[in-house]
C-alpha cells in the first residue's frame, strides 16, 4: 500500500479514536483544519515537522502512523 494512503488512514483512525473533529485535532496539533483534511484524503504530503506535530497531538509514536494495520493484523 502507498505510504501516503497508510499515513492518511492511520491519522483518521487515531483521530477518530480520540473523538476529535478535524478542526479540534488541527487546533491541538497547531495546524489548519483544511491541511488535516487534505492529509486525511491523501491529497497532501506531510513534512517531518508536521508528522511530529500530528504524532504528539495523537499521543502515539510517529512510526505508528506508517504501519499498515491491515498487514500487521493478518499474521497473528
Amino acid at each position: 500500500m502507498e505510504v501516503r494512503k497508510i499515513f492518511s488512514q492511520n491519522l483518521k483512525e487515531y483521530r477518530n479514536r480520540l473523538g476529535l473533529s478535524q478542526e479540534a485535532f488541527a487546533d491541538n496539533a497547531g495546524l489548519h483544519r483544511t491541511y488535516i483534511s487534505a492529509v486525511e484524503c491523501g491529497k497532501r504530503s506531510v513534512s517531518l515537522d508536521n508528522i511530529e506535530k500530528i504524532a504528539i497531538a495523537l499521543g502515539v509514536p510517529a512510526y505508528r502512523l506508517f504501519v499498515d494495520n491491515n498487514e500487521t493484523n493478518t499474521g497473528g
